[in-house]
């Protein structure tokens, strides 16, 4: 009953607006903390905008997909490859930021271990769903 409940909730309009200020707040808690308290306020402040505008904009189809409450098969798809697209230009952002670290004459750090952290994963994945399916 605590899952079909959880589910419904996190495809419904409050989950992402709601997860937006909670985000919100714990950067701007880790900022106070860091000593950066306007910084936290500014990002406190953009990710409720971004919350609000999410929460309002339901007409939208594009904005109920992302909310949750619009989804369907072909949205699920939809969310699949945007997923793949982001990690593939995240992982061409971390090269390229490794590579110019390592003709900059630096240890590449902190970007060699998410690149294998990333590889570790990718190849983990492909296993398990190899295995799986």
């Amino acid at each position: 009953m605590i899952r079909i409940c959880s589910r419904q909730f996190a495809r419904s309009k409050w989950f992402l607006p709601l997860f937006s200020l909670f985000l919100g707040l714990v950067v701007f808690v880790a900022s106070w903390i860091g000593g950066h308290l306007g910084a936290g306020a500014v990002s406190l402040a953009l990710m409720a905008a971004f919350g609000l505008l999410i929460l309002v904009a339901g007409r939208s189809e594009t904005i109920r997909g992302l909310r949750g409450d619009g989804r369907d098969e072909r949205f699920a798809q939809i969310d699949l490859r945007a997923t793949a697209v982001a990690g593939l230009v995240l992982m061409l952002a971390l090269i390229a930021a490794w590579l110019t670290q390592i003709a900059t004459g630096h240890t590449g750090r902190p970007y060699d271990w998410l690149l294998a952290v990333a590889g570790i994963a990718y190849i983990a994945a492909v296993a398990f769903f190899r295995w799986r399916g």
